[in-house]
């Protein structure tokens, strides 16, 4: 396939849709080089600010990744995140990857009037506050801080939160399960500590998750989540809309 003169899609957008096409068609995969800029140019028969556009897109969108002295190539493809509840570690093991956490702090603490708010108790109750930093094939995903009332579970700090998800200990020592939950998703813009801890730099886009997970109606935990944007996307099914509404 070649460029159409008539398209009104720009040169560069319709480069970029052919390269997905030949990608696929090719059986590329992760890590696998792409013709340069010049060959590219030649193939097409477009400018090489025309191409070097197209590769900037396809980089923005976290399709390809440059390399310096050595060329272009194929990035990891991004993981959908789940508008489900379930925790991070159910949702990478059905998506094919192992789970893995890193406990960064680990206290008891009186909840802040916010925090007391959204998980509907009074200010100052003890609640556990964990922060972890979440992994998937050991790559670093996403920082994560919870805070859960201390009196719902009763010496949650003798658990290795690090090898078990927090999930599945509420549910299997405290016969605690989950059944409803409230999420918002923003964009967000990475600080200077999760930038070091994701091996992001300081100021990159990122999802800023809140989520309130509830048991029979009692919020059990509010969580902040904070999620490589270069590493997730969001995916959602539309159904049509009822007449009269």
């Amino acid at each position: 396939m070649s460029i159409d003169p008539g398209n009104p899609l720009p040169k560069y957008v319709q480069l970029r849709d052919l390269l997905l096409d030949w990608i696929t068609e090719a059986g590329l995969g992760v890590d696998d080089m792409i013709p340069s800029e010049r060959e590219l140019s030649a193939s097409y028969g477009l400018s090489r600010m025309t191409v070097r556009q197209t590769i900037d897109l396809m980089v923005s969108e976290g399709r390809l990744y440059r390399v310096p002295g050595k060329g272009t190539f194929i990035a990891r493809p991004k993981i959908e995140m789940s508008l489900v509840l379930a925790s991070f570690s159910e949702d990478m093991r059905a998506r094919g990857y192992e789970p893995g956490a890193r406990e960064l702090i680990r206290q008891v603490i009186p909840a802040s009037g916010h925090t007391a708010r959204m998980l509907d108790i009074e200010p100052g109750t003890l609640v556990h506050h964990i922060e972890r930093m979440r992994t998937a094939d050991d790559e670093p995903m996403a920082v994560e801080r919870s805070n859960i009332p201390a009196a719902m579970v009763p010496g949650l700090e003798d658990f290795d939160l690090a090898e078990r998800s927090l999930y599945e200990v509420l549910e299997n020592e405290y016969d605690i399960l989950l059944d409803s939950g409230e999420q918002t998703i923003e964009a967000g813009i990475c600080d200077s500590a999760d930038s070091r801890l994701l091996g992001l730099p300081a100021g990159s886009p990122v999802l800023v998750m809140q989520r309130r997970s509830f048991t029979k109606g009692q919020c059990v935990e509010l969580a902040l989540s904070t999620y490589r944007a270069d590493r997730y996307q969001l995916h959602s099914r539309l159904d049509p809309r009822r007449h009269g509404d």
